[in-house]
């Protein structure tokens, strides 16, 4: 059985090449785009890691917050990704539990090492 990936994203790009890197990785992957469900949707389907774009209309630190804050899914590793100039967003995903806060850039370059790490980590 495949592991399952939740990438949150509104952006096409990268977005869409974080899923399709993650198949190629032999993850099961389900996309969430509302930021107003992801909670939900983590908590219902206990993914083995939530990847989640920080440049989104919702407050996506603060979704990362209550996961960690909730029992249940405080184990699930985040990796939070935002475009490099946005060093406030990664900093204060990192301070809500994120495990790691990447650049887009590093994430699609080095997604199979940030895996290990974010997973090793938990």
């Amino acid at each position: 059985m495949q592991p399952l990936a939740i990438v949150f994203y509104e952006k096409l790009l990268p977005g869409s090449q974080l899923v399709n890197r993650l198949q190629d990785l032999n993850y099961r992957v389900q996309a969430v785009n509302d930021p107003a469900v992801l909670l939900a949707t983590v908590q219902r389907d206990m993914p083995m890691l939530l990847l989640a774009d920080l440049a989104s209309r919702g407050d996506i630190t603060r979704v990362i917050a209550e996961l960690k804050a909730n029992a249940a899914t405080a184990h699930i590793p985040v990796i939070a990704f935002a475009e490099e100039k946005a060093l406030a967003k990664l900093a204060a995903a990192q301070a809500a539990g994120a495990a790691l806060a990447v650049s887009e850039a590093a994430l699609t370059s080095y997604l199979p090492q940030l895996l290990n790490q974010a997973l090793h980590i938990e």
